[in-house]
């Protein structure tokens, strides 16, 4: 039996639920097409899809979240595709090294992927780095929610 998942492919734009209602927007940034994504996702939060800001003129560092996710929110069409970069350049939207921190030991490793998220280096680094780059795990799309709804709520209240 065929799979009827759909593919979901680079420069995807899509409107991420919050958990406490509207949404905010995100970027398809690479896909291993079996499950691995890497994104970066974007405020304001806005009470509607139709309300989300156009994504023209957005860059990495306006990012307030990045990192590697699960697509089942997209697969599954909880989170709604908004739009496909017709003129996508992954080079634009790089996947940055990504920060794992052993606290007990106050050490940490900084790793690089490519584009295929095969490990290209593992190296020891300061773990002062970690407010610097993502944390290196994949999430799964519901800790994508919550963690956006905590980000956004902070920056609109904080």
């Amino acid at each position: 039996m065929k799979s009827s998942k759909q593919k979901i492919p680079e420069g995807t734009w899509f409107a991420v639920p919050l958990r406490d209602g509207g949404f905010c927007r995100g970027l398809m940034a690479r896909t291993d097409g079996k499950g691995s994504s890497f994104g970066y996702f974007f405020g304001p939060k806005k009470a509607t899809i139709e309300d989300l800001p156009d994504v023209s003129g957005l860059h990495p560092n306006d990012a307030i979240l990045v990192g590697r996710f699960g697509d089942l929110g997209l697969l599954n069409g909880e989170w709604k595709v908004i739009e496909k970069d017709t003129q996508w350049d992954r080079t634009a939207w790089p996947m940055p090294p990504f920060i794992r921190v052993d606290e007990k030991a106050n050490t940490a490793m900084k790793t690089t992927f490519n584009d295929n998220f095969e490990i290209i280096s593992d190296v020891p680094c300061d773990p002062s780095l970690a407010i610097l780059f993502p944390k290196d795990s994949s999430m799964g799309y519901g800790f994508v929610e919550i963690r956006l709804t905590r980000l956004l709520n902070t920056v609109n209240t904080g």
